[in-house]
């Protein structure tokens, strides 16, 4: 009887320890989560504006059993526009995704590109895990600074090289997220001249436009060498060893080798006018 009563106290012990042990290691997994760094990309990851780099939650204190914690942020700027001003909610969950918190993240005057480490103090019930980020601008859910208004691209003709801002987005037709504010177009084709045009996109922009463009022709006949330079003028012959190109009503010979491309203007040719029929008159009779 003695040896069954130690045998259940050693059990009783042994599963006391293991509940213990559970405990600690799942407290240590949840402290070791809550210190890795959370990136958060805004509004999406897709088309992301900012990336924010949240660090370890520190406890600074604690007030009516709620924590004051602080958290080192690394607010950047990963898009080609100013950013004004934004301000987000941030949400924490827990590890069950219940949230225990949230404060507001408040940036302004981000230039592209631009990088900004804030502190972030929030009060909260535990630990998070998990951040999530709202928009608190407007009635929509988004930053007016953050908002893009997707915009429809046609070229005349279509397949037109383009860029927004000096950025390649693709060839058009194609539908770009622009953000607010004004941006330059640049559409480039080959055979076409080049050509841009300006876009002021509003803060109430509302989603569904279209803009067409025309690409002219060419004024002048374009060699491209294989260094890259762009010779415009009229081509005059081409031959085996020599392209002959007149600039400015001066003829320069080019070696038929250092030529890549030649793309040469449509001209309408002009028919002679016919000339008129010779009539012979018969001499008068007198």
């Amino acid at each position: 009887m003695e040896w069954m009563a130690s045998m259940r106290t050693h059990r009783c012990l042994a599963t006391v320890f293991c509940l213990a042990l559970l405990i600690s290691l799942g407290f240590a997994k949840e402290k070791k989560d809550a210190a890795q760094p959370m990136v958060l990309l805004w509004p999406d990851q897709n088309s992301p504006t900012l990336r924010l780099t949240f660090g370890k939650f520190t406890q600074l204190a604690t007030y009516n059993g709620q924590l004051s914690l602080e958290s080192p942020v690394l607010i950047e700027n990963i898009s080609n526009k100013r950013i004004p001003e934004a301000s987000l909610t941030v949400y924490m969950m827990d590890k069950g995704g219940v949230r225990v918190g949230n404060g507001m993240l408040s940036m302004s005057d981000l230039e592209p590109g631009q990088q900004v480490r804030v502190a972030f103090q929030v009060f909260s019930v535990g630990i998070p895990v998990r951040l999530r980020l709202v928009a608190r601008n407007d009635s929509s859910g988004v930053p007016t600074s953050l908002k893009t208004v997707p915009l429809k691209v046609i070229s005349v003709p279509p397949t037109a090289s383009l860029k927004v801002d000096g950025r390649d987005v693709g060839i058009t037709p194609i539908t770009v997220p622009l953000g607010i504010g004004n941006h330059t177009l640049s559409f480039s084709k080959e055979g076409y001249a080049t050509g841009s045009t300006p876009v002021d996109i509003k803060a109430d922009e509302a989603p569904g436009g279209s803009i067409t463009f025309e690409l002219g022709g060419l004024a002048e006949d374009n060699v491209e060498l294989r260094d890259g330079t762009v010779i415009k003028g009229d081509v005059i012959s081409v031959s085996m060893t020599q392209v002959q190109v007149r600039i400015d009503g001066k003829d320069q010979n080019y070696d038929r080798n250092q030529v890549r491309k030649i793309i040469l203007v449509q001209r309408d040719v002009v028919q002679p006018s016919p000339a008129p029929n010779a009539t012979t008159s018969a001499p008068s009779k007198k």
